[in-house]
């Protein structure tokens, strides 16, 4: 009885009254949150590792560009739209392109592929200053080669059918399409910080997974 009474004192006394109720007493955490990031780092510019998380942007967004442009354009061009993948395929296929290519670069640059991405994790203070300003360089250059590689290879296709561009369809006005971008790019980007919090156990294996399914709603 003794030690049973011992034991119904200590669990009563394990947290002081002071400590709120709940969840938020328990002040031993099973995860670790990163240091905010500085706002300059020089040392990044000397290592090799800031430069290859460089070159990766610069091929991902090179490649989302090249596969998208070049469906979106083949979707387009056909006279028939139940012979191609239609717009299914076009929301796969963007879809498709980040989930491959978050999966390859997550553990090199991050898998930001875009620089919408990149400005809401520098103003999170998930990196610096440096680092952000040199992976939207990288990811507008990939963006520029991957459109002039579908141009230079199908040169009348894509001045004919305006190199895949979106356009505001008819019954919408161009407000509705600059608010349906901010909706959607505002979905992606908490898409990206909730996937990636700290909080979460086991998430880098799933952040493709659900950047995927916003990528193609948005699309």
């Amino acid at each position: 009885m003794e030690g049973k009474e011992e034991d119904v004192k200590l669990g009563a006394n394990k947290y002081s009254e002071r400590q709120p109720l709940g969840t938020s007493a328990q002040t031993d955490k099973d995860y670790k949150e990163p240091p905010p990031a500085p706002l300059f780092e020089p040392g990044e510019l000397v290592s090799w590792s800031f430069y290859r998380a460089g070159i990766a942007e610069f091929m991902a967004t090179f490649l989302f560009l090249y596969i998208t442009v070049l469906t979106v354009m083949g979707v387009v061009s056909a006279p028939n739209k139940c012979a191609t993948v239609g717009i299914q395929g076009i929301a796969w296929a963007f879809g498709g392109m980040i989930f491959a290519l978050v999966y390859c670069t997550a553990g090199i640059s991050g898998g930001h592929i875009n620089p919408a991405v990149t400005f809401g994790l520098f103003l999170a203070r998930k990196l610096s200053l440096t680092r952000a300003v040199f992976y939207m360089v990288m990811q507008c250059l990939g963006a520029i080669c991957g459109a002039g590689v579908v141009k230079g290879f199908h040169s009348g296709p894509y001045e004919r059918l305006g190199g895949g561009a979106n356009v505001v369809n008819h019954g919408y006005t161009k407000g509705d399409g600059l608010g349906a971008e901010i909706v959607g790019t505002f979905v992606l980007v908490y898409t990206v910080f909730s996937a990636t919090d700290a909080k979460r156990s086991a998430r880098d294996s799933h952040v493709p997974v659900r950047i995927l399914c916003p990528s193609r709603i948005i699309t």
